[in-house]
């Protein structure tokens, strides 16, 4: 049974940062592209980041860029997204999901095969 549980998500000033980390079990996590998506309420998931199995291409939002970083360890079978210089528009639910296969659009949530439950981040102004 695969599973993508993310931690690292909480309440923190605007500037601030955080670390989220995206466990995986039940999946060879070292051919999986990784991507993090994130929902604000009321609003469309939106995606922020994905990194490529190996680590050789990373890809960000316009929203995020310069400003988070997306990596991973895969002899730990985990996946990370530091955030720095929090603004209060990125206050959401943040979720991970693997994917086996590259696609062109990889920025839509509909090519990914597993997600995790996501973890809310709540940025003060």
């Amino acid at each position: 049974q695969v599973q993508l549980v993310e931690s690292g998500g909480g309440l923190v000033q605007a500037g601030g940062s955080l670390r989220l980390s995206c466990a995986t079990s039940g999946l060879l996590f070292s051919t999986y592209a990784m991507g993090w998506f994130r929902q604000a309420p009321g609003k469309e998931r939106e995606f922020v980041a994905r990194i490529s199995p190996a680590s050789h291409t990373t890809y960000y939002a316009d929203s995020v860029k310069g400003r988070f970083t997306i990596s991973r360890d895969n002899a730990k079978n985990t996946g990370y997204l530091q955030m720095n210089s929090l603004k209060f528009e990125d206050t959401a639910v943040y979720s991970c999901a693997a994917t086996p296969r590259y696609y062109s659009d990889y920025d839509q949530p509909r090519r990914y095969d597993y997600w995790g439950q996501g973890t809310q981040v709540t940025v003060s102004s």
